[in-house]
């Protein structure tokens, strides 16, 4: 059962509004074995839209179209969806009652554009509004279905779940299909996507044969390249099972070829990986930031209980707050010894177990004899002080947000190093 999706509006190509709609309905459309290969943007024109909707189905089963459905004179489905069905459109007077009710239940008089939202194109059904005037459509096409909803994301989601999604799987049923598609995603950081492309190259090519689990490749800018694992199964535990066994593989390959680059699964952001970590072991955590002016402290408070193991920071930007603040020993800030006396000085002065710091150029001239993207993290575990050098690319604000996410991964490696047994 091949799914399309198709989002009119010329709002979506230029770029004004993210098309959510379309994400949220691959990911509902995976979750319920439906497959879906491919997604369309197209403007507010006709002709476009007609020539958007005979593509999608002539490569799919069902199409499902959002956006168009208002009462202006730029949204024309309806009349798209009519011409592609040859038929008139014909004005649905209990649609016509509906929003007038609507309108006079807000004391408001009903403008007669609205009335364009009862047009219904000649043997299609009606799928009521709960949520706004557009009613959603149900077009039989030959053997295949278009469905039409509004563009407006919860008037959207709630006709799919009450009525789209189980039209396609009774269409799914009648055709002898059922399948679950489940993801996991991964998340990396500190290797390209081409070296983790080439990390499990073999398996790639063997799960091409295979046609049950495929392998994609994400590149998600500063939170670093995931990794997708899609497994295809007959039902729910079936493709968990395979879900299972394929990370295990995966972690192994990369593991060994790569090192300890993988931080998290689906959703965990590198913040959640230390607040885990920093839980699990009863640990309190303390920042110093230099070039980093409080990036660091803001994405561990972004998540939720944070005050339970975060202690807080010290954005020590001048040399000054370094040396009196933080005990930094007055010299050049941008060493290896200016940043593990900021993470000693950090942890003593906030009473935490653990003190992370961050010292370096941003840019754009050098300073201390270092070149802009030179970065030195500083780590003390509980009086255990080490540091980490990085070279990171690119202008100012990408050296700064790099440098962020960089030093909590050096923060996570050095935990799970200092646990691994010896």
């Amino acid at each position: 059962m091949r799914v399309e999706v198709v989002a009119v509006g010329t709002e979506l190509l230029l770029g004004q509004i993210p098309d959510t709609n379309s994400q949220w309905l691959g990911e509902q459309l995976a979750a319920n074995g439906l497959s879906s290969h491919f997604h369309q943007h197209v403007g507010d024109n006709l002709e476009r839209i007609v020539l958007a909707f005979r593509t999608a189905l002539a490569r799919a089963d069902a199409v499902i179209v959002c956006g168009g459905l208002g009462p202006t004179q730029d949204d024309i489905t309806r009349a798209a969806i009519a011409e592609v069905m040859n038929v008139p459109l014909v004005r649905d007077e209990t649609i016509v009652d509906v929003i007038r009710t609507m309108f006079n239940a807000r004391s408001r008089a009903m403008p007669d554009n609205n009335l364009l939202q009862a047009d219904v194109p000649q043997g299609a059904r009606v799928i009521a509004q709960s949520r706004g005037t557009a009613p959603g459509l149900i077009c039989p096409i030959g053997q295949k279905v278009l469905y039409a909803v509004p563009g407006v994301p919860y008037e959207m989601t709630e006709m799919f779940e009450r009525a789209i999604l189980p039209d396609l799987l009774a269409r799914q049923r009648e055709q002898g299909e059922r399948a679950v598609i489940k993801s996991r995603v991964l998340r990396t950081w500190g290797s390209s996507e081409s070296a983790l492309a080439e990390a499990v190259a073999d398996r790639f090519t063997e799960l091409e044969q295979s046609g049950r689990v495929t392998i994609a490749f994400l590149a998600s800018g500063i939170e670093g390249i995931k990794v997708r694992l899609t497994a295809r199964g007959d039902d729910d535990a079936m493709a968990r099972a395979l879900l299972g066994e394929e990370e295990a593989l995966i972690r192994g390959l990369i593991g060994e070829r790569l090192g300890d680059v993988i931080f998290g699964v689906d959703d965990e952001t590198m913040e959640d990986a230390i607040a885990r970590r920093l839980r699990d072991r009863d640990l309190t955590l303390a920042v110093a930031e230099s070039l980093t002016g409080g990036l660091i402290a803001s994405r561990l408070v972004n998540v939720p209980g944070a005050s339970t193991w975060f202690r807080g920071g010290v954005v020590s930007y001048a040399s000054e707050v370094k040396y009196e603040v933080l005990d930094v020993p007055v010299g050049p800030v941008v060493s290896p010894e200016a940043a593990q006396a900021m993470a000693t000085g950090v942890r003593t002065l906030l009473r935490a177990d653990v003190g992370l710091a961050v010292t370096g150029v941003a840019g754009p001239d050098p300073q201390d004899g270092h070149d802009p993207g030179t970065v030195f993290v500083g780590l003390d575990l509980e009086g255990a002080v080490s540091h980490v050098r990085l070279r990171l690319p690119g202008d100012r604000p990408r050296v700064r947000a790099y440098s962020a996410i960089s030093a909590l991964d050096a923060l996570r490696r050095a935990i799970d190093q200092r646990d691994a047994p010896r």
